[in-house]
């Protein structure tokens, strides 16, 4: 299923995608795309609707962020070898964790806005995780299992704040509209390898990033079960996993975003994102 949200910010409805793309909504069917409806039994219900018997979406048909009420949005940071290597990193025996900030959480196709004071925002590529069970002390096997499905994210980033201010990196990853979630959230069951998933992103017309997720260092089973040994997982969490190499930062000299830029994006399967840079009021 490809699952969805849709209407003006902060008034979007639940809906998902039929065979022909069409919006459908299912606004009688869950109250919202949350941790509520995420939960396996209620995904099961959902698998059960045939699309085509549910109205088309009508009136504004932005897509909003792809799950509603993310509890944590966290982040593995050097997760492709590439990646690592030309940001001048040591390649990672395990996961890189930090944490974007909710408020970061903006529509796939909203605009992305350079912060005040910015000259190095950057931009990432990424596949999203999204918890669909809560989760705690997992192997593999039971992460695997806690996952609900995945959707791609633009894991936006200024490098100035990120690596020169405080020696933690979330002031650089936080900041507003610096994480585009969407368009759908595909669950798992419509995914045949989910390490095997090209990713893609362009500035302004040029491709700067290409990448598969088969060159990931630690797979998704294993950063839910990581993470999952520090703190518990709430079903609507979001994990944000590592970017394929072709950041800003990687150039020499790097190339950073500025206002006017747009930028465009895509996961195989996962659909695409597509954002236009504006500069802070």
């Amino acid at each position: 299923m490809k699952l969805l949200r849709y209407g003006p910010a902060g008034q979007e409805k639940p809906g998902i995608l039929d065979k022909e793309g069409n919006i459908r909504d299912l606004s009688a069917m869950v109250d919202d795309i949350d941790g509520a409806s995420l939960q396996e039994e209620s995904l099961q219900k959902l698998r059960a609707i045939d699309p085509d018997t549910l109205p088309l979406a009508e009136g504004d048909l932005r897509y909003g962020p792809c799950v509603a009420g993310v509890g944590k949005f966290l982040c593995i940071g050097l997760n492709y070898k590439d990646h690592a290597r030309e940001t001048g990193a040591e390649i990672p025996t395990e996961p890189v964790v930090f944490s974007k900030f909710t408020s970061a959480i903006c529509g796939p196709n909203d605009d992305v806005i350079i912060p005040r004071g910015s000259e190095k925002t950057d931009w990432e590529v990424e596949l999203g995780i999204v918890i669909g069970k809560q989760t705690a002390y997992a192997d593999e096997r039971e992460a695997e299992q806690s996952i609900a499905g995945y959707c791609v994210i633009n894991d936006v980033s200024e490098r100035g704040f990120q690596l020169e201010r405080s020696g933690q990196w979330d002031l650089g990853k936080g900041c507003d509209s610096f994480g585009p979630l969407g368009p759908w959230l595909v669950t798992k069951d419509d995914i045949p390898d989910v390490l095997k998933l090209g990713l893609w992103l362009d500035v302004s017309g040029v491709r700067r990033q290409t990448g598969n997720t088969d060159q990931m260092i630690f797979s998704p089973a294993v950063i839910v079960s990581f993470l999952s040994q520090y703190l518990s997982l709430q079903p609507g969490d979001v994990i944000s996993t590592g970017t394929p190499p072709g950041v800003g930062l990687g150039f020499n000299p790097p190339i950073y975003l500025k206002a006017g830029d747009s930028m465009s994006l895509g996961i195989e399967g996962l659909g695409e994102q597509h954002q236009r840079v504006v500069a802070a009021k």
